[in-house]
């Protein structure tokens, strides 16, 4: 079977030089195109079947580097070769660990070694082939062997290199399905051995699953490829649980998830998290949870909700004993979104939570927080809030101090004085409009109240930090 050659580089001299001095056909070989950067060879190897890249590593537009990446990725049966000027060191260990069996300084491109550099690429190719099952083309029904496995990780921060990290036998097939995530395809004979390393791969590693490919007939390794790919991101990811690290999946099984977002849905569940007292009411919190599971929003999507709760919820508790809300760190699954909101819940409870009072009571302080929140400009008073409550001035009063860790008085000074910094510096209003917006309708008695917390009136926190 003949080697078909792909030769990139973006001097037109170097690949007129390659392709008309070197004896290609000597070794079973035959260069069918030739590119001047790294995105034209990969608009040639999506409508071309190549076996062997040549590419150079420094180029405009896309370098070789970034080219065998991507290569890597989407055409796992190729075969890449470097050309590079300089023998860096550091360029050729990043292209030998992309994958590259070889590489050839330019200033060996001599017409007596040109047999010996062919010679050497030819013998790897076939030797590589000899301990592949078969070659795969991307469009080739899979039909030849009867187990397959995909081991894959979540963790995008980490590149795995199953390759080099498992030892498994020649007759057990591998190729790479994405980033972090190849798949093996064995006979009977060796399905044991093959299962059980894997296996045990998986459990080691954090954040890793092994998937056992069922009902594989009559696909294609492309198809593979994108099934795999959509498992991964919208059902693995909501899916994943350390405690089951081996899973069964049939190519046959229909992972379209809808990519269109309910709205009304998303809107429901973002009051929910903001209104309710889910960090005391073990019921509503597991309600909330399953609700933001149930919407499957992709991961941006996801992220952007729980962005947008965490400035609520900074805002609402700011000024308590409560710290401040952090994001969480490099979200790969929603088991990890899921311990996050744990954590929070637990970290509210033990800033604001006081087990002296009853479910009722804590319910009724949370919503005098959110009534001074979201009425600002209204002149709320302790007598009010507790009226609307149902509770006497007193008991409110002393259980506000209680669970906040703040007087009512001094909650809602200062919780309005934080809203007048905003507009002072995002805003062109006048001072008198600031004040009415935060519930004061003296202008003069707010100038007070503000310097008294600040230590400077509203005008000179405007200028100065609009300086600054």
């Amino acid at each position: 079977m003949s080697i078909k050659v792909l030769v990139v580089d973006d001097d037109k001299l170097v690949r007129r030089g390659l392709i008309s001095f070197m004896p290609w056909k000597d070794f079973g070989m035959e260069v069918i195109g030739e590119a001047s950067n790294g995105e034209k060879a990969l608009e040639f190897l999506e409508s071309h079947l190549v076996d062997l890249l040549l590419t150079d590593l420094s180029m405009p537009v896309m370098s070789g580097i970034e080219l065998m990446r991507i290569a890597r990725m989407r055409f796992p049966h190729l075969h890449m070769v470097v050309l590079t000027l300089h023998q860096n060191f550091d360029y050729i260990q990043e292209a030998l660990r992309l994958g590259a069996i070889d590489y050839i300084a330019k200033v060996q491109m001599e017409e007596e070694q040109f047999e010996e550099i062919l010679g050497r690429i030819a013998a790897r190719i076939n030797e590589q082939r000899s301990q592949s099952i078969k070659s795969l083309n991307p469009n080739q029904v899979i039909v030849e062997n009867k187990y397959g496995y995909a081991l894959l990780s979540l963790d995008r921060e980490i590149e795995h290199n199953w390759l080099h990290e498992l030892q498994l036998a020649a007759d057990a097939f591998m190729m790479e399905a994405d980033r972090n995530c190849s798949v093996w395809f064995t006979k009977e004979e060796q399905q044991s051995e093959v299962f059980n390393t894997l296996s045990e791969k998986a459990r080691a590693e954090p954040e890793s699953v092994l998937l056992i490919l069922s009902d594989k007939d009559g696909y294609s390794w492309k198809d593979m490829q994108r099934w795999l790919r959509v498992y991964k991101e919208k059902v693995l990811f909501y899916e994943y649980h350390p405690d089951h690290k081996i899973i069964n999946v049939s190519l046959s099984e229909d992972i379209h998830v809808h990519t269109e977002t309910d709205e009304s849905a998303l809107e429901n569940v973002k009051a929910g998290w903001l209104f309710s007292t889910w960090f005391h009411n073990d019921t509503t919190f597991n309600r909330l949870v399953h609700e933001m599971k149930s919407l499957r929003l992709q991961e941006k999507q996801l992220i952007g909700l729980l962005y947008s709760l965490i400035i609520e919820w900074n805002r609402r508790f700011t000024q308590t004993q409560l710290r401040k809300i952090q994001m969480i760190n490099n979200v790969h699954s929603w088991f990890q979104v899921e311990q996050w909101l744990s954590k929070i819940r637990k970290g509210i409870q033990e800033s604001i939570g006081n087990p002296a009072y009853s479910q009722e009571i804590m319910d009724c302080i949370t919503k005098a927080v959110s009534m001074v929140q979201d009425e600002l400009s209204e002149q709320l008073t302790a007598a009010e809030l507790a009226q609307r409550l149902n509770l006497s001035r007193g008991y409110f009063s002393q259980c506000f101090k209680d669970i906040i860790g703040k007087t009512f008085n001094d909650y809602s000074r200062s919780i309005r004085i934080e809203k007048a910094k905003e507009y002072l510096l995002n805003t062109n209003h006048t001072i008198v409009w600031i004040a009415e917006q935060t519930g004061y309708s003296d202008e003069k008695y707010f100038s007070r109240i503000f310097r008294e917390l600040t230590g400077v009136l509203p005008s000179e926190y405007r200028q100065t930090n609009r300086m600054n």
